[in-house]
């Protein structure tokens, strides 16, 4: 495999390996990708504050969330379909957070079941769950996550109704139904031999593991769409939070807030941590970058819950910025599933030491040692 200058490049070799279905469902958001846009351009726009003369001999980017000790403030976040982009990918991703120490976090829609991830690696998962229709169903996934060791849930309230992506239209990945979406699929697929061999063929079973007890023999993709459409629960309130908190006695981290209101509303229903994340600009189009909502929402809510963030990270120096604007964790998405489409567990482990050597060099120059150090007295005002 060859070696990735930087995270992005992986972006590319993602690009020229996988299926084009698979890859615009990574890279593509909602509608024009207005937002989606803005993630990468306003978090490259923070002025870091270069210093000179002090004492960086000793870097520490250790910290701790939710009671695990972490290498960096970073772990993977839930993507879904991840596991299709390389052999039982999310278990080589879970095998890569691992080797570099930090935490994974598994999708409810992902490839590879809860059981099959958590018997690969001895750290304990991350689980994400999104609000369904069947309460019952979301029990069984907690009880699941709890039994499988899982020690944080990631609930996301963020996608009440799937937002309108058009690149998974254009692809085959959406909207072309039956044989002839089926035919597209493996046309790309056979057009892509690595690929088709690697995953296509070797890497089965194909299915969201997840959701076979409900998705049955109906394991196409076609399925799992319209299993999405008719089953995210659209009536979800602040409400279901205690439905929740009855089934999760571990750390629970709201996902998808934007609002400072809406942090705040989280913060008083004793959430343990919160993502500001706008889905990575996957479901409403238009609304602010997290960049833009990051700061004012850390400032109201930072000392009552952890604030995490997302949304156009693809650096260590990136994930500075983050930490500078009150984040106190960074989920890197898009990143770590670039690479490992582009060069598998390997390439995931190496994604995470480009930004772990990235943050030192940028913690240096600012004139930071520690992870706690890393304030708005980073930035440029």
């Amino acid at each position: 495999m060859r070696k990735a200058a930087s995270a992005l490049d992986y972006r590319e070799l993602a690009r020229r390996r996988l299926p084009p279905f698979l890859f615009e469902y990574i890279d593509g958001g909602s509608y024009a990708e207005v937002t989606l846009k803005r993630n990468v351009t306003d978090l490259e726009a923070v002025a870091l504050r270069q210093r000179i003369l002090t004492d960086v001999s000793r870097l520490d980017l250790s910290t701790e969330l939710f009671g695990q000790k972490l290498s960096m403030p970073v772990a993977l976040a839930p993507v879904g379909l991840a596991g299709m982009n390389a052999r039982r990918g999310e278990v080589q991703a879970a095998r890569a957070a691992e080797a570099a120490g930090v935490p994974f976090c598994l999708s409810t829609v992902s490839a590879c079941p809860l059981s099959e991830v958590s018997c690969a690696v001895q750290a304990p998962l991350w689980f994400q769950l999104y609000m369904i229709r069947d309460r019952g169903f979301m029990r069984d996934l907690m009880e699941q996550a709890r039994a499988s060791g899982c020690s944080t849930l990631v609930f996301t309230v963020d996608m009440p109704v799937p937002g309108s992506r058009y690149r998974d239209y254009h692809s085959g990945l959406a909207g072309a139904s039956g044989m002839i979406g089926g035919l597209r699929r493996m046309w790309q697929g056979m057009t892509h031999p690595r690929w088709a061999w690697d995953v296509g063929i070797h890497g089965r079973p194909h299915q969201l593991g997840n959701v076979v007890p409900v998705l049955g023999k109906n394991t196409g993709l076609e399925d799992f769409f319209a299993w999405m459409r008719n089953n995210f629960d659209p009536t979800v309130s602040w409400r279901d939070i205690d439905f929740i908190r009855e089934s999760w006695d571990g750390p629970l981290i709201i996902k998808g807030i934007l609002d400072v209101e809406d942090a705040r509303a989280a913060a008083d229903l004793s959430a343990d941590g919160i993502v500001v994340s706008n889905h990575g600009g996957r479901q409403l189009d238009g609304v602010p970058s997290t960049t833009r909502a990051l700061p004012v929402i850390a400032r109201a809510v930072g000392d009552r819950l952890t604030v995490l963030a997302d949304g156009g990270v693809r650096s260590g120096l990136d994930v500075v910025r983050m930490l500078a604007l009150g984040a106190q964790g960074v989920l890197l998405g898009r990143a770590w599933v670039y690479a490992l489409g582009g060069g598998g567990e390997a390439g995931v482990r190496h994604m995470l030491q480009l930004v772990e050597a990235e943050m030192r060099v940028a913690m240096a120059l600012t004139g930071k040692s520690r992870i706690a150090d890393i304030d708005s007295s980073v930035l440029v005002d």
